[in-house]
């Protein structure tokens, strides 16, 4: 486990597989996904590496259902007693009340595919909330779902226009220096189109669930990786 601050309320918390963030506000947390099955120690380890109360949990935002995303939600919220959460047509797969969808692998993300390491599935997860498109979360001064589907049905990001922070979940990656369209996605054309919508949106720093952070003109970032994409 690793937590770097990306800012005053924001810290990423990179754990041996996947990403979570920490958004700290004066009445207590939000947790923005939980990494694989098996991360609740390192998340709670490094709240308190900040000098933070993991007792202060009171939410757990599910950006999708992957395993990556959602493996460790329904510990902590029973540690914490936190709120879940995560889209309406992405609830019934975080409760594993039905199957997921799959995605639709180009050639190289199959190679990708293949040389994933095993993951141990996620346990089902309540989902306390169902949000929708433009529903807005008490979270630094207000965040707004942005639904972009194509990665899975119900995926989210959360736009936070006060402090012009972006979470874009897997819509967008930001690996080895390239900010990109997310791969193993369930409908590439939506995808592409879900990446649009959030570039256009004004962003000072984003947050990716692959990839470092952009603390600094992430709007400009996502605008040109857009535009290259769609030309792709």
């Amino acid at each position: 486990m690793e937590i770097t601050r990306v800012r005053d309320e924001l810290y990423m918390i990179t754990l041996e597989f996947g990403t979570a963030y920490l958004w700290r506000d004066d009445h207590g947390l939000t947790l923005v996904d939980t990494g694989v099955a098996g991360s609740a120690d390192g998340i709670e380890e490094g709240i308190r590496e900040v000098g933070l109360d993991p007792a202060a949990l009171r939410r757990i935002v599910l950006t999708h259902h992957h395993e990556d995303h959602t493996g460790s939600a329904a510990e902590l919220a029973r540690r914490r007693g936190a709120e879940v959460v995560a889209h309406r047509l992405e609830a019934p797969v975080v409760r594993r009340e039905q199957p997921a969808a799959p995605p639709v692998l180009s050639p190289f993300e199959q190679e990708l595919w293949d040389g994933l390491p095993p993951i141990q599935p996620a346990e089902p997860c309540p989902v306390h909330r169902e949000v929708e498109d433009g529903d807005v979360l008490d979270l630094g001064g207000g965040a707004v779902v942005v639904h972009v589907p194509g990665h899975t049905d119900g995926s989210i990001a959360l736009h936070l226009p006060g402090p012009g922070v972006l979470f874009t979940g897997d819509a967008v990656a930001n690996v080895q220096g390239r900010t990109v369209l997310g791969v193993f996605n369930t409908d590439p054309a939506r995808a592409l189109a879900s990446f649009h919508r959030l570039a256009a949106l004004p962003v000072e720093t984003a947050v990716f669930g692959h990839g470092d952070p952009i603390a600094e003109g992430a709007s400009a970032a996502l605008r040109a990786a857009a535009e290259q994409a769609g030309q792709a």
